[in-house]
């Protein structure tokens, strides 16, 4: 695919998703949109890659809805909001449900949207003067279409808060309230990022899949008969996999499995 809005690189098993709109700190508007739908689910069916890294370029990571689409928004009939709205929804979800592991990089500022496209990752790095804002409700607007994926990163009562408050909170709450899961400082970022995608890709593919897939369908369910026989049969097809039965016997002979670069 071609892009105007994003680059793309792949590296050694490990995709680069880049945010490239640095002159509206990485905005958004229908086309970032369309582009990052393409091109996670083309990364997604892609072999060769193993894992995915969001990213943005210039001084911030998101800033949010481009105030030129807003403004267009503004003279949108109901239905025309809906739709536009549920692209935006459709896009997060290509993300969250990618079936390669991502991991959102992250400085500078990171507000509204840009919160959501964090929280619909499954990895989260900061910089140290990363700053998050759900700053929706200053203009009378509603987190809506991103807060299926920021409630379940940040919990509940976190997401009451900064929702209504529209307070902007720095790197190390956010590390606080387990919205990202590490910070550094801006100069070790890189390596921060490099150091997860080595661990990602040292490991079975299909078991990387296949984990990202089993904490979605298991968060929140009750304990019960199903849920015991659904694990059970999960843990059963995977042993009985290539990669499963490669991954036994490489631990067994005391040798790297297959899967694993040299």
């Amino acid at each position: 695919m071609e892009f105007t809005t994003l680059t793309v690189s792949v590296e050694r098993h490990v995709a680069t998703v880049t945010l490239n709109r640095p002159d509206v700190r990485n905005a958004f508007n229908e086309t970032v949109i369309a582009e990052l739908s393409g091109a996670f689910r083309a990364l997604g069916d892609t072999p060769e890659v193993r894992a995915i890294v969001l990213a943005g370029q210039g001084p911030a990571f998101c800033a949010g809805a481009d105030l030129n689409w807003m403004k267009k928004m503004a003279g949108y009939s109901h239905d025309e909001n809906r739709a536009d709205a549920l692209q935006l929804a459709q896009m997060l979800h290509t993300i969250w449900a990618c079936p390669k592991p991502v991991i959102a990089r992250i400085h500078g500022d990171t507000y509204a949207g840009g919160v959501g496209l964090v929280a619909a990752c499954d990895i989260a790095v900061a910089a140290d003067h990363a700053h998050f804002c759900l700053s929706e409700a200053r203009l009378g607007l509603l987190p809506a279409t991103i807060s299926p994926y920021v409630i379940r990163a940040m919990g509940e009562q976190a997401a009451r808060r900064y929702f209504i408050t529209a307070e902007r909170f720095d790197a190390a709450e956010a590390l606080r309230l387990g919205f990202v899961h590490a910070v550094v400082p801006a100069d070790a970022l890189d390596a921060k990022v490099a150091e997860l995608t080595a661990a990602l890709v040292a490991n079975s593919p299909n078991a990387v899949r296949e984990s990202k897939r089993l904490v979605q369908d298991i968060a929140g369910q009750s304990i019960d008969d199903d849920l015991l026989a659904d694990t059970a049969e999960r843990i059963a097809a995977i042993r009985a996999s290539d990669e499963g039965r490669e991954g036994v016997r490489s631990f067994l002979e005391k040798r790297s499995p297959s899967w694993r670069p040299a």
